[in-house]
């Protein structure tokens, strides 16, 4: 049977979902508030907290095909991608889950059905692999599964015992393989020949059945969970009958569109196939809100573009062509993730702008390998030059081989591959995320949230915690954390911060600094003035001054959202938030500066709806039937499979689980107080709205009737004297350089009385007083022209600092480079620099040794000439 990569995907979600399976969708390749990932890299990771016990669901099983990435920290093979048959930026994480439901029996019993009786893939092409110690695992296989003895193998490598981290939940593990058959290379798993193409495993089940502790005593977990993970390229390979994932039917269109795009017709170059996985993982990184950047996520994005684009331009590219395959990936993978033709623009927006800022990155990098080219000693280019422009500028390191081999010159190689070698010790230190999963505390209590309808209300107190322990009580002055059986306290999620307030119990009072969430749980953060104890009665109120200005703040928020996409467009999409009782902040997707006339249409519209005020209404919903109804999900946010949809009249509604005004004429006023780019395609927002938003305006005039007086005049005539002020600085500013650049020239003149000769070559060495910096390198100019050949060197102290410049005129760069002459004299007086061969500039810290260092200009020259 020849099933399309869209139709395996499908059954797989509707066979485990037949089966009591919740269907959850993909999470984003950026992990919500998990700080040990870099990027998502497994079906399970969305599930983490489900696992660790911090978090329940509405389900106990769950399916998914959970979108991956795989190309920074410990799992990097960059470099392999396009190369392999199975290496990839991207890919797709089919899996089951099971949180303390079914365990071994129904897990194997589930993935057999489906391989064999779903895809129909023959029995006798399938083996599996348990862990050495796992009998359990091999007599399911064997007795109840009816797999041959032979077929099963004992692992008892790291390979089959899986672990969340160095501590933590963990569990043996069962793969399941495919064998292509005898006419493959390749070995069954555990022999010398496993890394052969002939067996593939397709499955892993993950037995999460252990809790292990920091000493490496495994405790057994009271409800042991499953977690499974197959590759759907790797199973599309097989039930498309082709050896390579990147023969499958979604590649091979997307190799098509590559090489039209680019302009080849050889299918078969690896450098299509590097394209076609690239573009998966660009575009849904930017999807999910990854920005190209020189650090983080950014960063690795940033590689994975640049990538693609030097294969495109060696396949002979002519222009800008990588954003152009998101309309043939949308084509792809479109209808399984929509989200990917909501972005469209934003995505091609930023491919776009990467790559014109390469392709000037290329140019950058040949001017400054010939620059080091004309200053070499000798024909080896040195490796940490070759690492450097890869590492920095992005230069491939095979067009710099092909440069050095149009120069007769070799690379050093064992150099280039130190720095490789060190860099990539860097790259492993700093992505060292780590946690130990037994250190965080577990509450199984759920805390009902009241706070939409109060604000206050009586509480029990059933959880204490001082320092990372459970305590019975905690005393005055000592800081802790107060968990309720429920609370009008909001527990900070979604952007808005959580609430302060106070804890009032018989024998003292908590007052609370924070509310943050703690699994289910709301953790009450802050100091006891007398003592609070465990079972005690709690009269909970929050900071309603605070509470109201965060509601009004949070709603406008939303009605910038909307206003923002109804100006600017919809590619407008929320990238982050803060809302506090301050101001609010809004992160969102756009290109260019918001200009000022755009910014008060933004303003006014938010205004308008406030005046408008529009009741605010809020529903719940399932999550799919809120998404198909409009409603604007946040980004970065997990949501429930019941959700909270809040809207404001006809304008806005939004997914939110936060609190809001009851009309938006509560809001009062809003007020823009700045815009700008925090990234590449990201830009933000800062407001302020009620009685902020009006103390922000009188500050405004305030200031402004200050400039007015200072100015002479009313608020209204500032500009118009402020544009006459800065007319008059232009014209004085004019009569400045004028008169800087007539004592130059008059200098240069006069400077010429200080030419000597050395070995017949003119040689003219000055200190020079009162002239600026920037006017040496045209000084310079003006002295090559009316020496004719020769070597100048000038040097200026101003300020408790040194300017320096060497020029050397082009018959004599041969002997003497500008470069080396300039560092040569700026090591005696404190300092460095650099330029070309026929000029060179430095500064310097120690202008008291600069006669002394000029002076020894002449006897260097002797040795040079």
């Amino acid at each position: 049977m020849t099933l399309s990569t869209a139709d395996i995907r499908r059954k797989f979600i509707e066979y485990f979902s037949r089966n009591g399976h919740q269907a959850v969708a993909s999470s984003s390749l950026v992990p919500a508030d998990d700080p040990t990932l870099l990027f998502t890299n497994a079906g399970m990771n969305q599930f983490k907290d489900v696992f660790l016990g911090s978090e329940k669901r509405s389900y106990t099983r769950a399916v998914s095909s959970q979108r991956c990435v795989r190309a920074g920290g410990k799992h990097n093979d960059l470099e392999n991608v396009g190369y392999t048959a199975r290496h990839h930026t991207f890919f797709e994480m089919l899996g089951n889950f099971s949180f303390g439901d079914y365990f071994k029996q129904e897990a194997i019993q589930f993935a057999w059905s489906f391989l064999t009786e779903e895809l129909k893939l023959p029995k006798d092409k399938l083996l599996v692999t348990v862990y050495a110690e796992d009998d359990e695992a091999f007599d399911i296989w064997e007795n109840q599964i009816g797999v041959p003895k032979e077929k099963i193998i004992r692992i008892a490598t790291s390979d089959n015992f899986w672990s969340m981290g160095d501590t933590g939940p963990c569990g043996p593990c069962s793969e399941i393989f495919y064998d292509h058959g005898e006419h493959i290379w390749g070995g069954p798993p555990g022999t010398s020949e496993e890394d052969g193409d002939r067996f593939i495993e397709i499955w892993n089940l993950v037995f999460m059945q252990f809790n292990r502790q920091a000493d490496g005593t495994m405790e057994p977990l009271p409800k042991p969970s499953i977690d499974t993970g197959m590759g759907l390229e790797r199973i599309s390979a097989i039930m498309q009958h082709v050896h390579s994932n990147y023969e499958i039917d979604l590649f091979d269109n997307l190799i098509k569109a590559a090489a039209t795009i680019v302009g080849t017709e050889d299918l078969s170059n690896k450098s299509l196939r590097v394209i076609a996985d690239h573009i998966r993982s660009c575009a849904f990184l930017v999807c999910d809100g990854v920005m190209p950047s020189n650090e983080g996520r950014g960063y690795v994005l940033r590689r994975i573009i640049r990538r693609a684009v030097r294969h495109g331009y060696q396949l002979g590219a002519s222009d800008i062509f990588f954003y152009k395959l998101v309309e043939a990936l949308i084509k792809e993978m479109g209808e399984a993730y929509p989200e990917l033709k909501d972005q469209k623009p934003v995505i091609e927006k930023v491919l776009r702008v990467e790559e014109e800022q390469f392709s000037k990155t290329l140019s950058r990098g040949m001017n400054i390998l010939n620059e080091a080219l004309e200053a070499l000693e000798g024909t080896v280019i040195p490796g940490e030059l070759v690492f450097k422009l890869y590492d920095t500028y992005g230069f491939p390191t095979d067009l710099t081989a092909d440069v050095a081999r149009e120069h007769d010159y070799t690379i050093d190689e064992d150099g280039f591959q130190a720095a490789m070698q060190a860099q990539r010790k860097r790259a492993q230190e700093a992505s060292q995320f780590g946690a130990d999963y037994n250190d965080t505390l577990r509450v199984e209590q759920e805390t009902a949230f009241t706070g939409y309808d109060k604000g206050e209300q009586e509480s029990n107190v059933v959880e204490l915690i001082c320092g990372n322990d459970f305590c019975e009580q905690l005393t005055d002055g000592q800081e802790g954390v107060v968990v309720l059986d429920s609370t009008p306290f909001y527990a900070e999620s979604g952007g808005q911060v959580g609430d302060t307030g106070v804890l009032k119990v018989a024998n003292g009072e908590f007052l609370v600094t924070d509310t943050q969430k703690l699994g289910n749980a709301f953790a009450h953060k802050g100091i006891v003035k007398g003592v609070i104890q465990k079972g005690d009665k709690a009269a909970a109120k929050i900071d309603d001054t605070k509470r109201t200005s965060i509601r009004k703040n949070h709603s406008a928020t939303h009605l910038l959202h909307a206003a923002l996409r109804e100006v600017l467009g919809d590619h407008v999409t929320q990238k982050g938030s803060l809302v506090n009782a301050e101001r609010l902040r809004f992160d969102f997707s756009h290109f260019e500066s918001v200009t000022a006339e755009q910014l008060q249409t933004i303003e006014q519209r938010v205004n308008e709806e406030i005046q408008a005020n529009h009741a605010l209404t809020t529903q719940l919903m399932d999550l799919d039937e809120a998404k198909a109804s409009g409603a604007m999900a946040l980004f970065g946010e997990k949501y429930d499979e019941k959700v909270r949809v809040v809207s404001m009249g006809p304008f806005s509604t939004e997914l939110c689980g936060g609190t809001h005004v009851k009309q938006t004429g509560d809001i009062g006023l809003f007020k823009i107080i700045s815009e700008g780019g925090i990234a590449s395609g990201v830009r933000r927002i800062e407001a302020v709205s009620g009685m902020g938003a009006l103390a922000f305006v009188q500050q405004q005039q305030a200031v402004l009737q200050q400039a007015a007086s200072l100015l002479k005049t009313d608020a209204l005539g500032v500009a118009e004297k402020v544009a006459q002020t800065q007319t008059q600085q232009k014209e004085l500013e004019k009569t400045v350089t004028a008169l800087k650049q007539k004592l130059a020239s008059q200098q240069g003149a006069d400077v010429l009385s200080n030419i000597v000769e050395i070995n017949g070559v003119k040689a003219l060495i000055a200190e020079l007083e009162g002239v600026e910096a920037k006017s040496l390198r045209g000084m310079v100019d003006d002295l090559k022209n009316r020496i004719g050949e020769g070597v100048i060197v000038l040097g200026v102290p101003a300020d408790g600092k040194v300017s320096l410049i060497a020029g050397v005129t082009k018959g004599l760069t041969n002997k003497v480079k500008a470069g080396e002459l300039i560092n040569f004299i700026a090591a005696q007086v404190g300092g460095k620099g650099g330029g070309r061969p026929d000029m060179a500039q430095a500064g310097g810290s120690q202008p008291e040794n600069l006669s002394e260092a000029l002076q020894s200009v002449n006897a260097w020259l002797k040795d040079k000439l």
